[in-house]
């Protein structure tokens, strides 16, 4: 079988491995040199901790599992099972965690509510004041702005894999074939497009009424910390906004305990992990009214730094990169994905949200699965 996959972020690169995989031979095109969207513009997070429960956590357990695995035979994707901490202050915020060790699925997630020291023994770089941690075991990382070089370069090694660099396809023409805006034509048994949030164009003529959104993100890098930091750290602003939280321990917190003037109008929680190269990756914001503005605006980076800082109990080391990105999220944000057959033998694979670095190998999985690949 012969799979055109038109995006190379990591929706698309991880359906041209489950192809591969199978014994299939791929061709990948991508209208940028290298992919630049959201799948470079993010944490490099595999984040179990915060899904929602049923089919959301299983396919985030599912790719776990698999980015492991793919971890082990691509060293350079930079897989790491770190798991991560979400800090509280108060007793509001411990609530909410001991809400979420009661779980039916908490074992599952790797759950478990540490104390102060319980958590600074495990990640020793935490020397601010907090009362306790939430810890999640089953969550890890890997390199975002490497880990589609690194998985295309093994891809090349099969000999069926072929990548298109600087094409964008225009147009889905007859059954199963595509033309780039060179004026090609490329023919396979079946297409799947994976073009993250480019929603207009193609993907508009093909889907006019796509249920799925564009959402905006602020994020930061700095340089190396100069020690570990051992885990993942999330602030207790993150309670507001993963499903998994959702109890009526967090409802009294939100009514009792209101977010920063920016946090709240930024939607913001703290995410931050450490890179290979010892550096900080901080973040993040969320807008969802588009257009959206095309300035990174400097408040939120202020109210993270000032997070960090409290948490780490020591000056944030230089800030080195900043930057946004967008990504798509079904407009039903329970759904994992939107899996859209749109012609004969083509199929639309979008809007995973901020679980596409998590859910991705899974995701492509069960496309490949229900396609009888």
């Amino acid at each position: 079988m012969r799979v055109i996959v038109v995006g190379a972020g990591v929706l698309g690169t991880m359906h041209a491995w489950h192809a591969i995989e199978r014994g299939h031979e791929v061709l990948h095109i991508e209208r940028e040199a290298e992919a630049r969207g959201a799948s470079v513009r993010n944490f490099g997070q595999i984040w179990v901790s915060g899904r929602a429960g049923g089919e959301e956590l299983a396919t985030a357990l599912r790719a776990r599992e698999l980015w492991e695995g793919i971890g082990a035979r691509v060293p350079a994707v930079g897989f790491r099972a770190i798991g991560s901490l979400t800090i509280v202050k108060n007793a509001a915020e411990l609530a909410v965690a001991e809400a979420a060790t009661r779980r039916p699925d908490a074992s599952a997630r790797g759950y478990r509510l540490l104390d102060a020291d319980e958590a600074r023994a495990l990640n020793p770089a935490l020397r601010g004041a907090f009362t306790a941690a939430l810890w999640c075991e089953r969550d890890a990382a890997v390199e975002p702005r490497i880990a589609q070089r690194a998985l295309k370069a093994k891809l090349l090694e099969s000999g069926r894999y072929t990548y298109l660099g600087g094409r964008e396809v225009r147009e889905v023409v007859g059954e199963r074939a595509v033309r780039d805006d060179h004026g090609d034509t490329h023919h396979g048994d079946a297409v799947i497009l994976c073009t993250g949030a480019w929603l207009g164009g193609l993907v508009r003529e093909l889907v006019p009424d796509l249920p799925v959104r564009r959402v905006r993100l602020q994020m930061m890098q700095t340089d190396p910390l100069g020690e570990p930091l051992t885990t993942s750290v999330a602030d207790a602003d993150s309670f507001r906004y993963y499903p998994a939280y959702a109890s009526e321990e967090l409802d009294a917190l939100a009514s009792s305990q209101q977010q920063t003037p920016t946090a709240a109008a930024h939607k913001m929680q703290l995410l931050m992990v450490q890179r290979a190269d010892g550096g900080l990756t901080i973040g993040d914001t969320h807008e969802y009214e588009t257009p959206f503005g095309f300035d990174v605006v400097e408040d939120p980076y202020e109210h993270l730094t000032g997070v960090v800082e409290s948490v780490l109990g020591r000056p944030l080391p230089t800030v080195r990169r900043r930057w946004a990105g967008v990504y798509a999220q079904c407009t039903d944000t329970s759904r994992v994905v939107h899996r859209q057959q749109v012609r004969d033998g083509v199929w639309l694979v979008t809007g995973p949200g901020g679980r596409g670095m998590t859910c991705s190998p899974a995701i492509a999985e069960t496309t490949a699965n229900e396609l009888g690949w």
